[in-house]
């Protein structure tokens, strides 16, 4: 029979719906109570003094204890280690009085089988008057969790050790590099009779071995000779190219110091060595100094190299022009283009390689370039080699990150004449 909300129930229907709520209502009570006392977590109520009055039996048997063992007899700090027990007096406790409430509190409680790490939750209960009745609490087993930060923690420490043990390979890595970078290096230029040197290399990267390379080497006669070059590309294939340029550039200008001969020498050598497989090439600049009366007198050949910069004794600067020049290596036979000129006292020759006229520079990480590099020099006072390259070197740190190649410097000039006394002129 259909009937709607508002119909007149049957005889006896009110019994029967009665009957049932209150089967219901029974039910319900013994399901709560059910599910307090096997719940997968822990539950207590205590009086304001921290006395228990009520435990469920999860909690009881995460204890091994019984319910008459705990129920009046027992406070919740009890059920905690010495270090839990301190820091719920010093710390959960006030907190909780002052707030009514704490959540996550990571304690350790005395369970059977020895001290097990818990989360607890704890809310203090007050009456319609706003008075405090009785505290509630909930107690989480985080032994899995304790477990997982454990893991957590021997990882980082694993991933520390890592770290530290890479830092050291790398400064091993990078001593030896810089040992080897040396070795392809004159330890020190040597002192050459009336004429002044001064060299300077920056690294742009103490991981890779860069390919820049320069010497100076007597010859014959009184003459002197010199080089500087950059070999394409970096690390130790670069390394080997530099140290085979430099020594044959020393055995070749030995034999015969003409510089277009030595440069040919090399691009053979090169060129043959490196014919069969990856290509390797090299720009370099190689020159012959003899003194002569009151100047020096210079020859130099470039292979693709930058042209020389000469700063004068008057101030001013501006390149010797070497056009021309191929790259050595690069063909079986390559034209090598040739300059010549005097060096008075006062003036400085200057080599080096194109990592510094390439540093980017300013917002829009312009190319230094080569008139810059002139006007630089011609600002500076003509005060010989050492100075020069120590405000090159100004330079180049100057550049920050917009120096990413490794950069040679070589100056060679001739010493300005000391100034007379004033004595000396009076008489």
């Amino acid at each position: 029979m259909c009937r709607t909300d508002q119909s007149v129930p049957e005889p006896g229907e009110e019994h029967d719906v009665d009957a049932t709520d209150a089967v219901f209502t029974s039910l319900l009570e013994d399901s709560a109570e059910e599910l307090y006392d096997q719940a997968p977590c822990g539950y207590l109520s205590t009086l304001m003094d921290g006395t228990i009055a009520k435990i469920n039996t999860t909690l009881l048997n995460w204890l091994g204890l019984g319910r008459s063992q705990v129920v009046g007899r027992m406070r919740f700090a009890d059920l905690l280690t010495v270090g839990g027990k301190l820091y719920h007096e010093t710390h959960f406790a006030p907190l909780l009085q002052m707030k009514g409430e704490v959540s996550g509190i990571a304690l350790d409680i005395r369970a059977a089988g020895g001290r097990m790490p818990v989360l607890v939750t704890s809310k203090v209960k007050t009456s319609e008057d706003d008075q405090p009745l009785l505290i509630r609490t909930t107690v989480f087993d985080a032994r899995d969790r304790r477990a997982y930060e454990a893991e957590l923690l021997r990882g980082r420490k694993a991933a520390e050790e890592a770290r530290r043990q890479s830092e050291a390979d790398r400064a091993r890595l990078q001593e030896a590099l810089a040992v080897l970078q040396q070795s392809l290096l004159p330890t020190a230029l040597p002192v050459v009779p009336g004429l002044e040197a001064d060299s300077y290399y920056h690294t742009a990267s103490p991981d890779l071995l860069g390919g820049d390379f320069y010497d100076l080497f007597p010859v014959d006669g009184g003459r002197w000779a010199f080089f500087l070059g950059d070999v394409c590309g970096k690390g130790p294939q670069a390394a080997a190219v530099t140290s085979l340029a430099r020594y044959t550039l020393r055995a070749a200008a030995l034999h015969d110091a003409d510089p277009v001969t030595v440069l040919t020498t090399l691009n053979t050598v090169l060129h043959e060595r490196y014919a069969s497989g990856e290509g390797r090439y090299c720009t370099a600049i190689f020159g012959v100094f003899e003194p002569a009366d009151g100047h020096v007198s210079v020859h130099l050949a470039s292979g693709g190299h930058p042209s020389a910069l000469i700063q004068r004794a008057d101030g001013s600067a501006d390149y010797l022009p070497t056009p021309g020049g191929l790259l050595v290596g690069v063909l079986p036979q390559a034209p090598f283009a040739a300059a010549r000129t005097d060096l008075l006292p006062g003036d400085t020759l200057l080599l080096y390689t194109d990592g510094l006229t390439e540093a980017r520079t300013g917002p829009e990480r312009q190319l230094y370039g080569d008139d810059a590099l002139r006007a630089f020099a011609a600002d500076q006072p003509p005060a010989g080699p050492q100075a020069l390259i120590a405000a090159l070197s100004g330079l180049l740190a100057s550049f920050g990150d917009g120096l990413d190649d490794d950069t040679a410097l070589l100056a060679l000039g001739v010493p300005a004449p000391l100034p007379t006394p004033a004595s000396e002129n009076l008489t």
